[in-house]
């Protein structure tokens, strides 16, 4: 665990008729969103996601937010809304529910489906609750009504928190394209009709607070993925994320459109698309959809594939076409087309991926070089109008790293909003909304949690330190047998390295030393093998320090005998 303010003092008790905000993933970054609401000893979970692992978390599958804050106080959860259907927003979930099964889940019908879907691969049977924009329900203290907003998934939805301390609007993910694919706006009439109401507290998507404007349409991409789909010689091959159900649907309008026929690769996008078709967000038109299995029937120019890996992610099916490791053979003529945004720290994974696909032959089409994606995020210009239509007392800015949090809270000021009553926060802040003000009133432990394989919670930093050394800097293991005796070496030091280039001759000229140090401190009276062991590092560690310039793992072990 680690404490992201150290300067800042545990909170006092909440002030009776005070409403308390913390988050425990999802400021200063973007994944693993996850928002606490306290008000009269109950508590609103908004949001329960995950954050992918970047390269300096070798071998993490994935990143939790920090349970600890509430694991003693599960009883009190009334439930967890969930606005939409991503894995930043949703991935958690299943390890929540593993503390206590019957914490209720509130969210839109896709977003259920999808998070459903999860749960069953471990073994858990939610308590769902479906609801859509315009319903209100009561979660123990908190009077919940919920609002549509245009995302790059379908039924997304904003939450407007009632409580008898105060309110709070929170946008979830959200952007305001006027001609979505769907039809489903977000509703600033409701957004309106609540500012009148009056917001005390307003939590805003943050991601593109950087970006002036407005985003572009969803409908703008067609034209270029149309031209993709005319131009293409061979297979086309769509990477996407396996929850855009809006991309997916562009891609087989145009496959029919040029009669190709289409498979999915990859369990997440057959599973995610099933359930979207299912449920009636996805249309495919008759004849399109074939299993990946019946592609040999079919000549390349007849043929699209839509998978996973838009991020570079080692294990995705692009990734694996890219490393020849995969039963789709790319090669020349292929087009891919890379239907995506790039999420801040996977630019190296993703270039890596696309510089593979190129030396393949393949024609790699991507957001660098043709209009292919457009971001389900609000930038400046549609911010502006949100704060403008809500009016709130308070903002507090969320989703985001912390230069998108400090861009959307310059927002909020230019918009009239007073500068001490905008609060910048981080995961693990805790921010008080008492009297109609808000303010920082401390910080709680909040560290990540780390999914490795089946151990979840049991990797620290000092393990993800071990193997960035590991990775980077190779490892010594020195292995000297000892005189129980007399104290002297009776066998070794036996130096064995691996991960460096140097010939292991170069060793020779440390072993004097370590029989040196050993001797010295057997002459002191040392003869426990675990002193005996740090001189051994020391040694070694001194020696390889100024020699090689180098850091490695020293792995001494000293035997008694």
């Amino acid at each position: 665990m680690s404490h992201p303010h150290p300067e800042l003092p545990a909170p006092a008790a909440l002030p009776k008729g005070g409403v308390r905000v913390v988050a425990l993933g999802g400021l200063g970054e973007v994944g693993r969103n996850m928002a606490v609401i306290e008000h009269d000893g109950q508590l609103l979970v908004i949001d329960c996601g995950v954050l992918f692992p970047e390269d300096h978390h070798p071998g993490v599958d994935l990143i939790l937010p920090d349970f600890e804050y509430i694991e003693d106080r599960l009883d009190d959860v009334q439930a967890i809304v969930l606005t939409h259907g991503h894995e930043d927003h949703i991935g958690a979930v299943p390890y929540l529910l593993k503390l206590k099964p019957d914490i209720p889940l509130v969210g839109s019908m896709l977003t259920l489906a999808l998070v459903e879907a999860k749960l069953r691969e471990h073994k858990i049977t939610p308590y769902t609750l479906g609801v859509k924009e315009g319903m209100r329900e009561q979660l123990g203290v908190f009077d919940c009504e919920f609002v549509a907003v245009n995302h790059s998934i379908p039924d997304a939805l904003a939450v407007f928190v009632r409580t008898p301390g105060g309110t709070i609007l929170h946008t979830g993910d959200f952007k305001m394209d006027q001609l979505p694919l769907d039809g489903r706006l977000t509703d600033l009439r409701a957004f309106a009709r609540l500012g009148e109401e009056g917001v005390d507290l307003f939590m805003v998507d943050s991601t593109n607070a950087e970006v002036p404007g407005f985003t572009t349409p969803e409908k703008d991409i067609a034209p270029a993925i149309d031209k993709v789909f005319r131009h293409a010689r061979r297979r086309i091959i769509v990477a996407c994320f396996s929850s855009h159900v809006h991309r997916v649907q562009q891609v087989l309008d145009a496959a029919e459109k040029a009669g190709r026929k289409v498979a999915m690769v990859g369990r997440s996008m057959v599973r995610n698309m099933t359930i979207a078709a299912d449920l009636g967000y996805l249309h495919v038109p008759d004849g399109v959809l074939v299993d990946v299995k019946r592609l040999d029937d079919f000549a390349d120019n007849q043929v699209v594939l839509i998978c996973t890996g838009s991020q570079g992610e080692p294990m995705a099916a692009l990734s694996r076409m890219a490393n020849r490791d995969h039963r789709i053979d790319v090669g020349e003529g292929d087009t891919v087309l890379m239907a995506s945004s790039l999420i801040p720290g996977n630019e190296n994974a993703v270039y890596r991926v696309i510089n593979g696909l190129m030396r393949l032959g393949a024609d790699v089409v991507h957001k660098g070089n043709a209009r292919v994606h457009v971001s389900g995020h609000a930038s400046a210009g549609e911010l502006l109008y949100c704060y403008n239509i809500v009016k709130p007392r308070n903002v507090m800015p969320v989703h985001g790293e912390w230069r998108h949090l400090v861009a959307n809270a310059e927002l909020a000021v230019q918009t009239g909003v007073d500068r001490d009553n905008v609060v910048l926060a981080e995961d693990g802040v805790v921010v008080d909304l008492v009297d109609g003000r808000a303010t920082i009133a401390g910080a709680v432990p909040c560290g990540y949690t780390y999914v490795d394989g089946s151990s979840v919670g049991e990797f620290d930093e000092a393990l993800l330190k071990d193997r960035r050394i590991l990775r980077d800097e190779g490892f010594i293991s020195v292995i000297v047998v000892m005189d129980a005796a007399t104290g002297k070496i009776a066998a070794g030091p036996e130096i064995h390295a691996r991960g460096f280039a140097e010939d292991d001759e170069i060793f020779n000229q440390v072993r004097p030393k370590i029989e040196q140090a050993l001797a010295e401190a057997t002459g002191k009276g040392v003869a426990d093998t675990q002193q005996l062991e740090k001189v051994v590092r020391r040694a070694v560690g001194g020696w390889v320090g100024g020699k090689i310039r180098r850091r490695p793992m020293i792995i001494p072990v000293v035997i008694e005998a």
